[in-house]
């Protein structure tokens, strides 16, 4: 499981960089679900879902962008690093 001190410092890729960076202060914030296995990000428009495999966080955008239509109790297990 990711640490506190991580989480307070991890935002979604997609969310906080480039022409797509959301307006505000600290946009992107991440919320720790399926008992810390995924980390969903909390902007009303985004959606995207971040697995965290063997306690590291995949924060690639085309990883979130996989999963933004998968509700939140239906996110498999992430599975390992490498497959």
């Amino acid at each position: 499981m990711i640490s506190q001190e991580l989480l307070d410092i991890l935002r979604c890729p997609a969310c906080v960089s480039g022409p797509g960076r959301k307006p505000g202060v600290d946009p992107g914030r991440l919320e720790l679900v399926r008992e810390g296995t995924w980390l969903v990000c909390q902007e009303a428009d985004c959606g995207r879902k971040y697995p965290i495999k063997e306690d590291i966080p995949v924060m690639l955008i085309e990883e979130g962008n996989k999963w933004v239509q998968t509700a939140i109790e239906d996110l498999p297990e992430p599975g390992p690093l490498v497959g």
